[in-house]
């Protein structure tokens, strides 16, 4: 299947990760859904590309709510007829306290939005791959680094991902058989909103307070359209892409 016939979805959209990789999947030809809780937002990041003219469709969804996804993948079928990737990418974090201080309130909409979300979401992704001809497609998760490390107080988000690479591992193991394949992007300290204050200093294992390198986030949109462009028959099952010089490889 060419590019040019290629549709994806991407949650999380509106902002970081999500623009970029939206960004990234429009300037390669792709036919774009762009989910999120905000339209304008969505339309922000669809104004950023260039030539998008119907191959982009902003759709409001709320990752936490099953009717709200089923809106969404019928609305991506509606438009473009088919689905060939899912970057599931919306997710949030939670306020740096001690394990006993976390509100379970909290605990739960983590879980829900980062966990829930994306098996909600690949849910309705496999039971579209399965039965659209040809048959197939390719989900890539967003994991995180936290999915193998992580950070001081920071339990829900930490949890939510290494969950992610189970949903990730079972999601290639049984989308074989319908030629659906699955694979995880463990991202480090790309520059977004939600990771901008490590440059100003952020808690480290031993008690510190340290500065740490970013990246441009446009490199990790580069890196899951790698991802997305390998044929079926081939699949990055798990990939890091992080600022080089960040403190996760060694002792610092």
């Amino acid at each position: 299947m060419s590019t040019l016939s290629k549709v994806a979805i991407v949650t999380g959209a509106g902002s970081g990760v999500g623009r970029a990789v939206s960004l990234a999947f429009l300037g390669a030809g792709y036919r774009v859904v762009l989910a999120g809780r905000r339209q304008d937002t969505l339309h922000e990041t669809i104004a950023m590309a260039q030539d998008a003219q119907g191959r982009a469709l902003a759709k409001v969804t709320d990752v936490c709510d099953a009717s709200s996804i089923d809106d969404l993948f019928d609305a991506c079928v509606a438009a473009f007829g088919r689905l060939d990737v899912l970057f599931n990418n919306a997710g949030i974090g939670a306020p740096a306290v001690p394990i006993d201080e976390l509100p379970i309130e909290t605990w739960r909409h983590v879980v829900d939005t980062n966990l829930t979300g994306s098996f909600l979401c690949t849910r309705a992704a496999v039971k579209q791959m399965k039965s659209q001809d040809p048959q197939g497609g390719r989900i890539i998760n967003n994991g995180s680094i936290s999915a193998y490390a992580p950070r001081p107080n920071s339990i829900a988000y930490t949890a939510t991902k290494h969950a992610m690479t189970g949903l990730t591992r079972s999601t290639a193991l049984d989308g074989r058989r319908f030629n659906i394949a699955c694979g995880q992007i463990d991202i480090g300290n790309a520059e977004t909103p939600m990771a901008a204050r490590m440059a100003k200093g952020v808690p480290q294992a031993n008690g510190e307070i340290a500065a740490e390198p970013l990246m441009d986030v446009t490199h990790v949109g580069q890196s899951v359209l790698h991802m997305a462009e390998l044929p079926l028959q081939s699949n990055v099952l798990f990939m890091t892409v992080m600022a080089t010089n960040m403190p996760y490889v060694g002792r610092g």
